[in-house]
């Protein structure tokens, strides 16, 4: 998605660690507008797997995850980091442990919002391990929900989650694959 790349290119800024700060417009200050072309993406990319339920992990997902249900005009859910007295009954759990905050979380989500029959589409803003998606899957899959792929927003190619993902039968779509990326020489995508 050349118009993702572009804003990636201009407001991206590589920091130690292989971590790509994109504050300035997904994942702090939001532009609205690029968000609402992701969802219309995602929405173009899966439209015909009968799409009924968009699913994400607070916080960062949840811009990308509302712009995407509105294209599907569909519900969103979020797994919680962290179980909060808001979330009472019966709930899905799993570990999911984040390669940028280097912390692991107890994801969840309330019975109430996930169904067997379920045809999940989960997206998020970075895939670096893959094991946010690992998580996410897991927990849709225990509700007897379907998970009919992914949707990233920004994959960073170098590290293996995507092609793991990928070589199990997951289908991933990545809307700016970053083959590459330091201080010096910035953002380099595959594509």
């Amino acid at each position: 998605m050349e118009l993702l790349k572009n804003k990636i290119r201009t407001h991206g800024k590589v920091a130690a660690g292989n971590i790509l700060k994109v504050d300035s417009f997904l994942n702090h200050q939001i532009d609205a507008e690029l968000m609402a072309e992701i969802g219309k993406e995602f929405y173009r990319l899966f439209k015909d797997e009968g799409v009924n339920k968009i699913m994400t992990i607070e916080a960062s997902g949840i811009a990308v995850g509302c712009m995407t249900a509105l294209a599907f005009k569909c519900p969103l859910v979020f797994a919680k980091k962290n179980k909060t007295l808001n979330i009472s009954g019966d709930v899905y759990t799993c570990k999911v442990e984040s390669y940028t905050h280097k912390n692991t979380y107890d994801i969840t989500v309330s019975k109430d919002f996930l169904n067997k029959g379920d045809k999940i589409l989960i997206v998020d803003d970075f895939l670096a391990m893959g094991n946010a998606l690992i998580g996410l899957r897991q927990l849709a899959e225990e509700a007897g929900a379907e998970v009919v792929g992914a949707g990233i927003v920004i994959e960073k190619a170098f590290q293996p989650g995507g092609d793991l993902l990928r070589k199990s039968g997951f289908r991933v779509e990545s809307l700016s694959r970053v083959i590459s990326m330091s201080p010096e020489e910035g953002v380099q995508f595959i594509d």
